[in-house]
């Protein structure tokens, strides 16, 4: 959790903040008044359970009489069933809103971070996002929910309770009314201590939870390292911390207990003695003292359990705050009005505007700043690569080999200047014309669960089976099949993890053959196959390339040797640019990579 996710916890309740919400309950508004009608309905049939209690005693108890009693139980039976009908039903709606509100935010949620830019993955924990779409929605769900279902019943019930009260006896019932007050003005000071610890145990709970899973995944590391000792403290710590706050937060709640329990015991002696004066006075039937008792011991319930939503409705706003800053943010990249008019978006793509691309890519003075920088990445920087050029872009680790390519790929846009595609500047048509006229190969592949040919087919979704295993065997990845046990149609486990990254690399270049795109983007694609496997495959990628313009980041000079131009990156600038040959000519930066990283490639025959 954030540190920004935290100063939510501290905010004071707002509706402006619930408000967001509506939108989403909209599809409810039916479900939501016939909630609401059957927690009116319950509320009142739970406050005249008392009175009828009071007609049973004083028409058949007080005169030891049994005439009419069968009408009288059969009325009781009729009320309790009546209740039992009710509370089913609103349990029912209940249920259909949590579930409904709760699948519709998630849905928003995933729908829109459909639409964010690179940049939003790149500096967003996914964590985070996991958190926002699942754990917080499930919150809001049910507090949206049966939170709305404890304040109507208990609202109704008080109401309905306090009325019934004043009309049987209204001394006794301005008695209770005025023990009501201070117990109401107790709860909530108990209750806002109670949940300002519980938030801390549960910020508590967060920590605990990340050092179990630091703990696991860098077990290996923390024994290499003999930080046992260290962990141990650590984590001891913070569970340290959890037991005080949990102790905090369950002291308040031992002493809040029997202090309810002191005004209830309270309230009830004071009805008891006046009604008990009263009766023996005969100024009240005994009817009528044995409603006012229940009503005193039954009125507090739900004063406890609406202060204690009314807690959890103010921290269930950190919740909301969360997702509702993830709805709001605003994609990096986006298509103007009049693009989307003509080619459509991402869920509705208009594929019959979209012009057939050749594969021309211009820079025209192209200046660019990544938005969390200080300073020009690129500099009225410009290049002309023909269709069907390859070209490498080359640099140590850390350099910025990969910013021309995300401009290629409108993952990012120039600061100034343009990037055209087949002479027209690449914001006037869509991003999903684009990025689907690309092929994209990365050094550290991602799979999807399922099997390898359904991991393949994502490249073109109408594919046959034939035409999935072609290319397969076009980059070699048919051998990584015929190892596995069900060939193609082995699953490849969560994120491919069945599988090596080497072998996991073959597959997504399949996927990326598959797609037939006019662009193709290889980030060191061969870096994590070995040298006999990158022999078998590199004809294959030169077959694959021919025609179609390719960027290489480069890592291999097997690799490199074949561009038409190769840029040479250092500390995020392009320093030189040229053929190989022309580069190892000019004897600069360029030959001294060459010498340092590729010259044990050359002595092995590569």
């Amino acid at each position: 959790m954030t540190q920004h996710d935290e100063d939510f916890y501290d905010k004071p309740f707002g509706l402006e903040i619930w408000s967001r919400m509506l939108p989403f309950f909209t599809p409810y508004r039916a479900l939501v008044s016939r909630l609401a009608a059957m927690l009116v309905a319950g509320s009142v049939i739970d406050a005249l359970i008392p009175i009828y209690q009071k007609y049973i005693i004083d028409s058949f108890i007080v005169p030891r009489s049994i005439e009419g009693l069968g009408r009288s139980a059969a009325l009781g039976a009729l009320m309790i069933s009546s209740a039992m009908a009710v509370t089913i039903i609103f349990a029912r709606i209940a249920i259909k809103i949590e579930m409904g509100f709760s699948r519709d935010l998630k849905k928003s949620c995933f729908d829109h971070l459909q639409t964010l830019s690179l940049p939003y993955y790149n500096t967003t924990p996914v964590g985070q996002i996991i958190s926002r779409v699942m754990s917080d929605t499930d919150r809001i769900g049910v507090m949206l929910s049966w939170g709305l279902v404890e304040i109507l019943w208990g609202t109704g019930y008080i109401l309905f309770s306090v009325a019934a009260m004043l009309l049987l006896n209204f001394s006794l019932g301005i008695w209770l009314i005025i023990m009501v007050v201070p117990m109401s003005l107790i709860t909530s000071w108990f209750q806002r201590r109670i949940l300002r610890h519980n938030r801390e145990v549960r910020r508590t709970n967060s920590r605990i939870t990340g050092a179990f899973n630091e703990g696991i995944l860098g077990a290996r590391t923390s024994k290499t390292l003999v930080i046992e000792d260290i962990n141990i403290s650590e984590f001891g710590a913070i569970t340290q911390e959890m037991y005080r706050e949990t102790f905090r937060a369950a002291a308040l709640g031992a002493a809040y207990t029997p202090l309810m329990l002191m005004f209830g015991a309270l309230a009830v002696s004071i009805i008891l003695v006046q009604g008990s004066i009263s009766v023996i006075n005969e100024t009240m039937a005994f009817g009528t003292l044995s409603a006012m008792v229940t009503y005193a011991i039954s009125i507090f319930e739900p004063i406890q359990r609406m202060a204690m939503i009314f807690g959890e409705i103010t921290a269930t706003q950190a919740n909301i705050e969360r997702v509702m800053s993830l709805l709001a943010r605003k994609p990096d990249i986006v298509d103007s009005p009049e693009v989307v008019a003509k080619y459509g978006d991402s869920f509705d793509p208009k594929r019959e505007n979209w012009e057939p691309i050749k594969g021309d890519i211009t820079f025209d003075d192209v200046t660019f700043r990544y938005p969390d920088g200080d300073e020009n990445v690129l500099e009225h920087f410009s290049l002309s690569v023909r269709a069907g050029s390859c070209v490498a872009i080359v640099g140590e680790t850390g350099a910025g080999k990969s910013t021309l390519v995300n401009l290629v790929c409108r993952f990012y846009e120039p600061t100034s200047g343009r990037v055209l595609i087949d002479g027209r500047d690449a914001r006037e048509r869509s991003q999903l014309w684009l990025h689907s006229n690309i092929g994209y190969v990365l050094q550290s592949p991602h799979l999807f669960s399922g099997s390898v040919k359904e991991n393949i087919r994502y490249g073109r979704l109408d594919a046959t089976d034939e035409e999935i295993l072609e290319a397969a065997r076009l980059v070699s990845a048919d051998t990584v099949i015929a190892k596995l046990p069900q060939g193609a149609d082995s699953d490849v486990g969560e994120g491919g993890d069945k599988l090596s990254t080497g072998e996991k690399q073959l597959i997504s270049f399949a996927r990326a053959v598959l797609a037939d795109p006019r662009i193709f983007v290889l980030d060191e694609a061969t870096s994590s196959i070995d040298t006999d496997t990158e022999r078998k495959i590199q004809h294959a990628i030169s077959k694959v390339l021919e025609g179609r313009t390719s960027f290489l980041i480069a890592h291999r000079l097997s690799t490199i040797k074949m561009a038409d131009v190769i840029l040479v990156v250092r500390d995020g600038k392009i320093i030189e640019q040229g053929s190989h040959r022309e580069l190892l000519r000019k004897n600069g930066y360029y030959k001294e990579l060459y010498s340092m990283q590729f010259e044990s490639e050359m002595l092995h025959g590569n």
